[in-house]
């Protein structure tokens, strides 16, 4: 996949790190990389399964490539602009959302008759005989990382007009996919190589007649013109707790008294609810803070040990009107090649650069807080993390002991400054803080006994 960088960029390299200095002066292909998921995306794979009298029935499949962005409740939406005149006459694990103009049809009338169709997924509890496999979860997709196994949906569909081989059918063009909203820009189709299919005894391999695949790449620069998230931090060696940023998702309204969300402000315009009167009151979606952020991740450094040291990571939901269902945390630190144990998260190390092991996923376990609920006493899920010191690399000076960057649900969220981590008490010292911690206990040890000799 090839993406498309303005003429002044300068690349800085830093040892095994790569530093990217780009302007642009609008939105490029380029926007959709994501350095800690570089191949990620949703592939969406056309298979033409049989012929018809005047077109072909296909099957069509999302995959979702991505390692820990997932598709949410209310679900994808896939449209596109038919080549010729195409109708779809039938579909099953899936329908579109409109049926179009069908007056020019008599007797048996097409399922949707629309030039740029959009399709969404059925919902569970569907009849048997409008199931196809893969289908019917409401349009929710799995991320890969999370369970492969759900990280797919199927839809079939009877196209007509189209024609009845490969030299007559024509692929579809201007693919869309809102997942729920957008974020996501697809490519065109290509044709491949057809698509082989095992038999259920293992024993007999059938393929498609024809095949074509759609790559949708994801801009968080697309999705949402604010942040959806921010982390503040803690540490047991200082008393000092760094806030999310002031605005880091919006700012408050400070002008009308009793109501703290600035509605015409393009930062939080995205989490408040549309109007529906002049004189109605709308509450705002998101409870009102200095930072206006939906979630809140909050990393502490706990507990240090002579050979590990603790932390406990907090996600906290500030959104009344939304519970974040099999959601995920992605986080990137230094020491997560040596990471021992995590207590009620589930973990899976993510290697984008294969020699470097600095960045893993931590997602729900299930059916106990792999919900994520909505603002209020029950809308936190926090689990603790045990690392095993690396001697040669191993500090908690200039902020070492923090993350360097933070994912949630795949979307960035807003860190501190970096000069405003919780420090050690001595900034100017060297020592490890175990040693730091010997050398005062061995101060007081020396000071008690010069008291007591004194008073002998």
């Amino acid at each position: 996949m090839g993406f498309l960088c303005s003429s002044s960029s300068i690349v800085f390299k830093l040892g095994v790190s790569i530093i990217f200095l780009v302007s642009f002066s609008g939105y490029t292909p380029a926007d959709a990389y994501d350095p800690l998921d570089p191949s990620g995306n949703i592939t969406i794979k056309w298979d033409i399964i049989t012929w018809t009298g005047d077109g072909y029935v296909a099957t069509v499949t999302l995959y979702n490539f991505q390692q820990y962005r997932h598709i949410q409740a209310p679900g994808w939406t896939l449209g596109w602009s038919w080549a010729k005149r195409e109708v779809i006459w039938g579909m099953n694990g899936g329908q579109t959302t409109e049926q179009g103009d069908c007056s020019k049809f008599k007797g048996t009338i097409p399922h949707c008759c629309k030039k740029t169709p959009s399709v969404v997924d059925l919902l569970p509890g569907t009849p048997y005989n409008q199931q196809v496999a893969n289908c019917c979860r409401g349009g929710v997709i799995n991320s890969w990382a999370q369970d492969p196994a759900t990280a797919v949906s199927s839809f079939q569909l009877t196209v007509g007009q189209a024609g009845t081989t490969n030299k007559t059918v024509r692929v579809p063009k201007n693919f869309t996919l809102k997942a729920p909203g957008p974020g996501y820009t697809c490519g065109p189709g290509k044709i491949v190589k057809p698509t082989r299919f095992m038999g259920t005894d293992k024993r007999r391999v059938t393929q498609a007649m024809m095949t074509w695949n759609v790559t949708c790449t994801y801009s968080q620069f697309l999705a949402q013109k604010t942040p959806t998230c921010c982390v503040s931090l803690s540490s047991f060696y200082n008393s000092t707790i760094v806030p999310c940023t002031t605005c880091s998702c919006g700012c408050r309204n400070t002008s009308q008294p009793g109501n703290c969300v600035d509605s015409k402000g393009p930062r939080i315009a995205s989490v408040v609810g549309p109007n529906t009167g002049k004189n109605l009151y709308v509450p705002p979606l998101v409870q009102c803070t200095n930072h206006m952020c939906p979630v809140r991740i909050h990393w502490h450094v706990k507990t240090n040990y002579k050979a590990y040291w603790r932390v406990k990571v907090t996600i906290t939901n500030f959104n009344y009107n939304m519970n974040y269902s099999q959601w995920n945390l992605v986080v990137q630190h230094p020491n997560f090649d040596n990471l021992t144990q995590t207590f009620s998260f589930n973990y899976k190390p993510l290697l984008p650069y294969a020699s470097i092991n600095d960045t893993g996923i931590l997602w729900g376990v299930k059916f106990y807080n792999d919900l994520l609920m909505q603002a209020g006493p029950y809308g936190n899920v926090q689990s603790e993390l045990l690392f095993q010191k690396e001697a040669s690399a191993f500090t908690f000076e200039k902020g070492w002991a923090f993350p360097r960057r933070i994912y949630f649900n795949g979307d960035n969220c807003v860190m501190p400054p970096p000069d405003s981590y919780p420090w050690l008490p001595n900034t100017g010292s060297h020592k490890p803080i175990s040693s730091w911690f010997a050398a005062i206990a061995a101060s007081i040890s020396l000071l008690l006994t010069v008291f007591l000799h004194g008073n002998l």
